[in-house]
């Protein structure tokens, strides 16, 4: 079945040009043209991925992807013309997968659509133990159906944090530099300054898991080498 991917911009010639690119791989391409048509269309069940711009009318693309964010799980790749990393991080900190700056390459966008794809709809590891759940305290991950769970409760995590914690919770007490985190759930080893990208979705599993994310439990931080999920 072909995969459905919601495509938002105010500029018609940017959706126009993004969705023929996407098209003539293979996905079917939804339209809309500000925030708040992006809300109403994002409902679908079968919109598998997002491309959301940012400077729009009516309701700004990170309010929407906030928004969505609160009632789906799907990957969101966010477009902009601002490349600055604060940017960035901010984009990542709203809910968002990935991050495109403008002016990008057509196949650097649909690369970056497979990946976040890829790891939505993969299991990823062909290591993974089949039957088996992957335990830590108050902490279950079971990889089969790819879903963390806090004192027997499933936690809401998006695409990437789901990936990061697959990376974390099969390995359990052992520490990733942020730089292999990146590359291993990205998929990307082309930009610059990866530790911030990592950070703010480390601080966003904090967030969902930690009884005190100030004080982690779990996922802890090595100083100086990386991220390790504590083993119990």
């Amino acid at each position: 079945m072909q995969e459905k991917i919601l495509v938002v911009d105010d500029d018609r010639e940017i959706v126009g040009a993004i969705a023929l690119l996407l098209e003539a791989e293979g996905y079917i391409v939804l339209r809309a043209y500000n925030g708040m048509e992006a809300l109403d269309m994002a409902v679908d069940p079968d919109i598998r991925l997002i491309l959301m711009d940012v400077m729009m009318p009516q309701l700004d693309g990170l309010s929407a992807v906030l928004r969505i964010r609160q009632r789906r799980n799907l990957p969101i790749i966010v477009l902009s013309a601002k490349s600055e990393d604060t940017d960035k991080v901010l984009g990542l900190s709203m809910g968002a997968d990935d991050y495109v700056a403008k002016p990008f390459h057509p196949q650097e966008l649909v690369a970056r659509v497979k990946s976040q794809l890829r790891r939505y709809t993969l299991l990823g590891d062909v290591n993974a133990i089949q039957g088996s759940s992957y335990v830590t305290g108050r902490l279950r991950y079971d990889p089969d159906i790819r879903t963390l769970y806090a004192d027997e409760e499933p936690v809401k995590l998006t695409a990437t944090e789901t990936k990061i914690i697959d990376l974390l919770m099969r390995n359990l007490g052992r520490t990733f530099p942020a730089e292999e985190i990146y590359r291993r759930v990205w998929e990307d080893e082309t930009v610059f300054a990866p530790e911030n990208t990592v950070m703010v979705h480390i601080r966003h599993i904090r967030e969902k898991i930690e009884l005190d994310p100030r004080e982690p439990e779990y996922l802890k931080v090595v100083w100086g080498i990386g991220y390790k999920m504590e083993k119990k």
